[in-house]
């Protein structure tokens, strides 16, 4: 770790411990994305470690309120407080989120969101960001979505083959998003309530897909390029910080944060 991530990391875990991290937060909360949990994979944009995800969850557990994504939305539509709370979501549907990702979620008793790429479960398809990987991770099963469901975990949805809704329109835009939802409604006997768009910059949505993606019954939308949720923000757009290697430490992932806050 470079010097100035030590120092990043120092001062979060500072912040974290002495509470005043809620203070700069103040009335805002947080929802965190990630991908794979691999011990099989380099870790980068995508990959992070077991050991390393575990020591984010247990940060996660004692210096904040961690709630599901559902209830931080139920929360928003309320008009309820979301200080200091935490939403941890996973993107795209890969087999290490049911048999590494989730055991460990288990163990600290941490609520989680799967927004899965419905074409991509049970399938064989090698996405393009994944093609010069030495072996593919795979996807899960809907048996093993069902489980996570079964196990109190929320299910979302991703879209049918993670199309760049930034970049289609029309008949094909409505049938990623409403196909997305009527997949996981056949698989599950329940509709999904909440929406990831694939890729999520700002670039990456048009508006006319943000009210498809209402208009067909979810009840919120969210990018990936960071930010917070904030008392009386649309839920339909809602941010969320990727985690990756980038964040060496927790502690550096809340000071950075934080001071994007501040």
């Amino acid at each position: 770790m470079s010097p100035l991530r030590r120092a990043k990391s120092w001062m979060g875990r500072g912040l974290s411990a002495s509470g005043l991290h809620r203070v700069v937060l103040g009335n805002g909360g947080i929802i965190v994305a990630f991908h794979r949990v691999n011990d099989s994979l380099c870790e980068n944009g995508l990959t992070v470690s077991p050991r390393h995800f575990a020591r984010f969850c247990r940060f996660f557990r004692t210096n904040f309120d961690v709630v599901s994504v559902g209830q931080l939305v139920g929360r928003l539509e309320r008009n309820e407080s979301i200080a200091g709370t935490l939403a941890i979501t996973f993107d795209d549907g890969y087999l290490d989120n049911i048999e590494i990702a989730a055991p460990i979620l288990r163990s600290v008793a941490l609520p989680a969101t799967f927004f899965v790429t419905s074409r991509f479960i049970g399938s064989t398809i090698v996405p393009w960001w994944d093609a010069k990987l030495p072996r593919h991770p795979g996807w899960m099963t809907w048996e093993h979505v069902r489980t996570l469901k079964h196990e109190g975990f929320d299910i979302g949805a991703h879209t049918r083959t993670h199309v760049d809704l930034g970049a289609v329109d029309g008949t094909e835009a409505e049938a990623e998003i409403r196909g997305s939802r009527q997949d996981l409604l056949d698989a599950l006997g329940h509709a999904p309530d909440h929406f990831a768009y694939p890729y999520g910059r700002r670039t990456n949505l048009l508006d006319a897909n943000r009210e498809r993606i209402r208009s067909a019954g979810f009840h919120s939308c969210m990018s990936s390029h960071g930010g917070f949720a904030r008392p009386g923000m649309d839920p339909f757009r809602l941010q969320r910080f990727p985690i990756s290697t980038w964040f060496r430490s927790p502690g550096q992932f809340v000071f950075e944060a934080l001071a994007r806050r501040w």
